[in-house]
C-alpha cells in the first residue's frame, strides 16, 4: 500500500465524469427508479415553463429503439454563446452541472427544480442525448453523449414554431437494458394535468401507436378522481385559489364517511409526502375555524363544552393543497418536506378566511362537517379503550381474543414471521408445516370486515380485525410504529382463486387504512402458492402460472399427471412447506407502493361504496386478470 500522500495523489474528474462514477448520488439509484428519474428531469424542465406561462402543450414519446422525448412548445432553450463560457446556452444547460435559469427569480418565479443538475445528469448517465430548439424563426440542433458533446448546436432549418425537445436513450452501461414503465409515465402525466391547468399532456407510444392525452380543470376534478370510491358529504367541495405577492395556493377538500384522513401536499408540482409547513397551515386553520363555528352556534354542549381536536376535524377529510413558491426550503434532498416557516401563515391565513366565508354562505354544509366531527369526537373517547386491545398484553391476558396464533419460539422481530392463513383447515396444514422457531400461524375465518366502508368502532369489534392487529403488536392509525411490530415479515397466504384474491384485497385494505407504515417500510408479504403439481414417473414440479404448466407439457411430453390446487387446505403439511413456507424454495412477493395517489385511489374504488364506479373499473380492467377461476 501507498503511504506517502502528497496533491499529485488526488484525482480530480472533468466535466461530469463524477455523475457517471456515482449516479446514485443524483437520481438516487440506478434501478428502476433512477432510469425513470432521468425521464422526470427533463420533464420537470418543461413544467417550470409551463409554470411560468409559456407552454401550453407536452408530449412525451416512447421511441421504438428505447429512447424517449419530451417536446414543448415553450420559449425554447436559449441558443446564444454564454458571455463566460463561450458555448451556446443548450451546450451550458447539457453539459455544466449547476447551470440554469432558476438559481434567481427573473426567469422562474416557481420552479419544482431547483438545482440546476437535472439536463447534465441526463446527458450523462444517457448513452445519447438528441436537443432541439425552435426559437426566434430557427431550428437548432444539438448532440450529446455520456456527459460531452459531439455535435456543437448548429442552425438547421427555419420554422413557425417554438419549443424544445429532448430526446435521449439511458445509457445501458449505467442501467443495463431496462425499458420504460408506461404506467408510471402515465400516472405523473395525469398528476400534473391537475396541478397545472391549462397545460395538455399527451402521451405516444411508437410501438403500439396508442395515444393518451391528459387535461383537466384543476384540483376540483383531481379531488374527485382520488376519492371517486367513497360519497361525498357534500358537495360542490370547498375550492380556493388565492395567489399574493409570490405565494400561489391552490386547495380542494370535502369529507366522505369514512374515518380515514387523506392530505395530498404538493409544492410547486412536487408532492410532498412527509406534508411540512403548508400542511400544518392547512390543519391549523380548519381546527381553529371549525371550533370557531360551533362554539358560535352552541354545537359543542354534545361534548361538555370541550373543543374538538385536530384528528376530529379531519375525520373523513380528502384534501389536495398545491403551493407554488419562490425558493422553497425543503427538508432532506429529496424534496419530501417543506420546512418554510413563511408558508405557514400564508396557508393558515387564507384557509382560515376563505374557510369563514364559506361557512356563513354554506351553513348546511358547514352543520354537516361539525357534526362529522362530533361524531368522531365521541368515537375517539369510545375507541380509547379498545385501542388498548391492540397492545401485546391485553392481547395474551384477554380471554376474548381468540387463541387460533401458533406463536414462534422466537421473539426476534428481525427473524420472526407471522402467516395469516384463510381457513382453519389450511390454517392446521400451516401450524403443522411451519419452523416454529421463528414461524408464527394465525388462521382467519373467511372474508374479513371491509375496514374502508366501516368505522375504528366497528373494526376493533370485529374479532378477525382485532386478532389481526393484537398478533401484529405495532398499533394502528397514527399510533402504528413498525419498529414495535413482533414480525419482521407479515406474509398473507390464501388461495390461488378468486376467493382468495378478495381475501387479499381485504387484508391489504385492513394494512393500508390501519397500519399503513407497515407497507411504507416494506414488512407485508404475499405468499405464491403453486397452482399445480405436475408428475411424471418419480419427477415431480410445482407450477405457479399456466405458462409455466405448457413450458413443462411441452418439455415432458406424453403421461403427465396434473394436479390443480383449488386451495392451500389440498396440499399435506410437507407439500405446504416446500412449496409455499420453505424461506430456501418459496416465492414471496413485497407489497410496496411506488404511487401513494393511485393507491387511495385504487382502494376507494374497490372497497368503496359507490357500486358503479367499481363496475367501471371492473369491465375495464377484466382483460388484464390472470388465474381467473370460473
Amino acid at each position: 500500500m501507498q503511504t506517502h500522500y502528497s496533491a499529485k495523489d488526488i484525482k480530480i474528474l472533468k466535466g461530469l465524469e463524477g455523475v457517471r462514477r456515482r449516479p446514485a448520488m443524483y437520481i438516487g439509484d440506478t434501478h428502476k427508479k433512477g432510469f425513470h428519474h432521468l425521464f422526470l428531469e427533463i420533464l420537470d424542465n418543461s413544467v417550470d415553463e409551463a409554470l411560468a406561462g409559456f407552454v401550453k402543450n407536452i408530449k412525451v414519446i416512447l421511441h421504438s429503439d428505447g429512447s424517449i422525448s419530451v417536446e414543448d412548445d415553450g420559449r425554447g432553450i436559449p441558443v446564444d454563446e454564454h458571455p463566460e463560457l463561450g458555448i451556446s446556452g443548450v451546450e451550458v444547460v447539457f453539459t455544466i452541472l449547476h447551470a440554469g435559469g432558476k438559481f434567481d427569480r427573473k426567469l422562474y418565479q416557481v420552479s419544482g427544480g431547483l438545482h440546476g443538475v437535472g439536463a447534465s445528469v441526463v446527458n450523462a448517465l444517457s448513452e445519447w442525448t438528441e436537443v432541439i430548439v425552435n426559437r426566434d424563426g430557427k431550428k437548432y440542433r444539438a448532440l450529446f453523449s455520456r456527459g460531452d458533446t459531439v455535435e456543437p448546436l448548429s442552425e438547421v432549418g427555419i420554422t413557425d414554431r417554438t419549443g424544445t425537445t429532448v430526446r435521449f436513450k439511458p445509457d445501458p452501461e449505467i442501467f443495463g437494458e431496462q425499458t420504460w414503465d408506461k404506467n408510471i409515465i402515465r400516472k405523473r402525466l395525469r398528476e400534473l394535468s391537475y396541478l397545472v391547468s391549462g397545460v395538455v399532456f399527451t402521451l405516444y407510444d411508437e410501438i403500439t401507436g396508442e395515444e393518451e392525452r391528459f387535461e383537466s380543470s384543476g384540483l376540483v376534478d383531481f379531488l374527485r378522481y382520488i376519492d371517486e370510491g367513497n360519497k361525498p358529504l357534500f358537495s360542490p367541495p370547498f375550492y380556493i385559489r388565492r395567489k399574493e405577492k409570490n405565494f400561489e395556493l391552490e386547495l380542494a377538500l370535502h369529507y366522505n364517511d369514512t374515518d380515514n384522513e387523506e392530505i395530498l401536499s404538493f409544492v410547486n408540482t412536487i408532492q410532498t409526502t412527509e406534508g411540512g409547513t403548508h400542511v400544518s397551515g392547512l390543519r391549523s386553520a380548519l381546527t381553529r375555524v371549525i371550533n370557531e363555528y360551533a362554539q358560535k352556534n352552541n354545537f359543542l354542549k354534545e361534548l361538555k363544552g370541550k373543543n374538538l381536536s385536530g384528528d376530529d376535524v379531519r375525520e373523513g377529510l380528502v384534501a389536495i393543497i398545491h403551493l407554488k413558491m419562490p425558493e422553497p426550503q425543503f427538508e432532506g434532498q429529496t424534496k419530501t418536506k417543506l420546512g418554510s416557516a413563511s408558508a405557514k401563515s400564508f396557508v393558515e391565513s387564507v384557509v382560515s378566511e376563505n374557510l369563514r366565508r364559506f361557512f356563513e354562505e354554506n351553513p348546511r354544509v358547514a352543520q354537516i362537517i361539525v357534526q362529522k366531527a362530533i361524531m368522531a369526537a365521541k368515537s375517539r373517547m369510545a375507541a380509547k379503550k379498545a385501542r388498548e386491545l391492540v397492545k401485546r398484553k391485553n392481547f395474551l391476558e384477554s380471554d376474548t381474543l381468540p387463541g387460533k396464533l401458533a406463536d414462534c419460539i422466537s421473539e426476534d422481530s428481525k427473524v420472526s414471521e407471522l402467516f395469516i392463513v384463510e381457513g382453519d383447515s389450511a390454517g392446521g396444514s400451516a401450524k403443522q408445516a411451519r419452523d416454529r422457531h421463528t414461524q408464527a400461524v394465525l388462521p382467519i375465518r373467511g372474508k374479513i370486515l371491509n375496514v374502508e366502508k366501516s368505522n375504528i368502532l366497528k373494526a376493533l369489534s370485529n374479532n378477525e380485525v382485532k386478532a389481526i392487529i393484537s398478533a401484529i403488536g405495532c398499533g394502528i392509525k397514527e399510533e402504528c410504529d413498525p419498529s414495535k411490530s413482533r414480525y419482521g415479515k407479515i406474509i398473507i397466504m390464501s388461495d390461488a382463486d378468486i376467493d382468495g384474491a378478495h381475501i387479499r384485497t381485504l387484508l391489504l385494505t385492513l394494512f393500508w387504512r390501519f397500519m399503513r407504515p407497515l407497507i411504507e417500510q416494506g414488512y407485508v408479504y404475499i405468499a405464491m402458492p403453486p397452482l399445480y403439481r405436475v408428475q411424471k414417473g418419480k419427477k415431480v414440479a410445482y407450477l405457479y402460472s399456466d405458462e409455466e404448466l405448457e413450458r413443462i407439457r411441452r418439455e415432458w411430453g406424453d403421461d403427465i399427471k396434473i394436479q390443480r390446487y383449488k386451495g392451500l387446505g389440498e396440499m399435506n403439511p410437507e407439500q405446504l412447506w416446500e412449496t409455499t413456507m420453505n424461506p430456501k424454495t418459496r416465492t414471496l412477493k413485497k407489497v410496496s407502493v411506488e404511487d401513494a395517489i393511485e393507491a387511495d385511489h385504487l382502494f376507494s374504488v374497490l372497497m368503496g361504496d359507490v357500486v358503479e364506479t367499481r363496475r367501471e373499473f371492473i369491465l375495464k380492467n377484466a382483460k388484464f386478470v390472470k388465474n381467473l377461476d370460473v
